[in-house]
């Protein structure tokens, strides 16, 4: 997706996601506090200002400042704040507040993506032999519930470095679809399913 540069110089590189709280990332505090996806897009306009607060939500979140990310997905009442806020809880490790929110979402249209993502990451470490992992990503429809329970497992130690890699992978590919969702939400772009 191109993104506008302002957009674009927040979403971290590399291809994998924290699974843990992990330490904020101090220099992009100021530039995460400044940005505005309104005059981001500007001479457009924003469509949904509630999926724009979902992109900062994201961003936060990606530069592991759960607190802020966390303020901000509490204000929106929508499937879409509900997804932010789980993945929030799981980062932080609250994996039962992390279900109950995913339990909120119910359904969400980033989840069909997300389901080949989460296959597409499996197959291409296919030498890990972890059950829990292969019913997560060999399903026919994502769910998000199995996933806390594998994340629980990996940030617990009872995991294979193997599974941790490809939860990372899948956590980053959640992030990217959903961070793509909003964009396209905020700025009245057709979302492809």
């Amino acid at each position: 997706m191109n993104y506008p540069e302002p957009l674009q110089a927040l979403i971290p590189g590399g291809t994998e996601m924290e699974l843990a709280a992990g330490q904020p990332q101090s220099p992009m505090r100021e530039a995460l506090a400044r940005f505005d996806l309104a005059a981001a897009i500007a001479p457009r306009k924003l469509v949904d200002p509630s999926l724009a607060d979902a992109c900062r939500c994201g961003l936060w979140l990606a530069h592991n400042y759960l607190d802020e990310s966390h303020a901000i997905s509490q204000g929106i009442e929508t499937p879409t704040g509900s997804f932010w806020h789980a993945i929030m809880h799981r980062r932080e490790g609250d994996f039962d507040n992390a279900c109950y929110w995913f339990c909120r979402v119910r359904s969400h249209e980033v989840y069909f993506a997300l389901q080949r993502a989460a296959a597409e990451c499996d197959a291409a470490a296919s030498t890990v032999n972890d059950r829990a992992l292969a019913r997560l990503t060999q399903g026919s429809t994502w769910d998000p519930a199995a996933f806390v329970e594998v994340v629980r497992s990996v940030v617990a130690g009872k995991a294979s470095d193997s599974t941790a890699m490809i939860c990372r992978l899948i956590a980053r590919r959640e992030w990217e679809l959903l961070l793509d969702y909003c964009y396209r939400g905020a700025v009245g772009q057709n979302i492809e399913k």
